[in-house]
C-alpha cells in the first residue's frame, strides 16, 4: 500500500466534497455526489479488489488506546521533535503503525506481545505501566532494549519488539511529508547541461559557433 498516495488522496475527496456541498443545490447534491470517484480510498491507481481492502482494513480498530497511547510514547522517544523537524507522532506515525499491523498482519502478535512486554516490565521495575512511568523511567526501561549488542539476555523479546519499533517508526516517518522534508529531499528535477568545457573544447581545436551558443547551448553564469 502507498500511504503517501492514500493520504493525498484522503486530503483530496475532503476538499472535493466539501467544494461540491457548497456549490451545488441539494437536489443536485445526491447526482453529483454519485459521478465523484471515491478518492477517500484511494483508488485512482488501484484495483478493485485494492479498493476494497483500503476500506476494510480502514474501517477497522486493532490497537486499544492504551496500546495506542504507549505506540505514540515510544515513537516520540525514537524520533522526538527538534529544531529541524517535528516529531514521529507530529509525522502520524501511531496511525501509519496501526494501518500497517492490519494491511500486513504478519507485525500485529509481535507488536501486542511487545507493548504487553514492555508493561510487564514496567511494572516489575517501576510499578506501573510503561504509558504511567515518569520520562526519565521510561528511558531507563528503553536504554535496556534499545541496543541489541548491550542488552541483557533476559530482554531479548523487548530487543526484537523495540527494533520492530524502531523499524515502523523510521518507516512511518520518512515516508510522510515532514520526514521528507526533514532529510531535505526535493524530488526529482531538471539537470542543466552548459555543453562541453571550454577547456576540453581547446584541447581538442573545437569550439561552439555563434549560432549553436545563441540556440542550443545556455551557459549558467550563477
Amino acid at each position: 500500500m502507498d500511504r503517501r498516495k492514500s493520504l493525498k488522496a484522503i486530503a483530496l475527496g475532503t476538499i472535493s466534497t466539501g467544494l461540491l456541498v457548497d456549490a451545488c443545490k441539494e437536489a443536485d447534491k445526491k447526482v453529483e455526489d454519485s459521478k465523484q470517484p471515491d478518492l477517500a480510498a484511494g483508488n485512482l491507481d488501484r484495483m478493485k479488489e485494492e479498493v476494497e481492502h483500503f476500506k476494510k482494513i480502514s474501517a477497522e480498530k486493532f490497537f486499544t488506546d492504551h496500546e495506542m497511547a504507549t505506540i505514540t510514547i515510544l515513537g516520540d522517544i525514537i524520533i522526538p521533535r527538534d529544531e529541524v523537524s517535528g516529531s514521529a507522532s507530529d509525522a502520524g506515525v501511531p496511525a501509519f503503525i496501526e494501518f500497517i499491523v492490519k494491511d500486513m498482519p504478519q507485525h500485529q502478535t509481535p507488536m501486542r506481545g511487545g507493548l504487553r512486554w514492555l508493561d510487564l516490565q514496567s511494572y516489575k521495575q517501576f510499578g506501573k505501566s510503561f504509558k504511567d512511568c515518569s520520562e526519565s523511567e521510561r528511558i531507563n526501561l528503553v536504554d535496556q532494549i534499545a541496543y541489541p549488542q548491550k542488552a541483557k539476555p533476559e530482554m531479548k523479546q523487548g530487543v526484537a519488539f523495540f527494533s520492530l519499533m524502531r523499524n515502523l517508526t523510521a518507516t512511518g516517518f520518512y515516508t510522510s511529508e515532514i520526514g521528507v522534508k526533514d532529510i531535505g529531499y526535493v524530488g526529482n528535477r531538471p539537470n542543466q547541461w552548459n555543453g562541453v568545457p571550454a577547456d576540453v573544447l581547446k584541447q581538442y581545436s573545437l569550439s561552439y559557433t555563434d549560432k549553436e551558443l545563441k540556440e542550443c547551448i545556455s551557459f549558467d553564469t550563477k
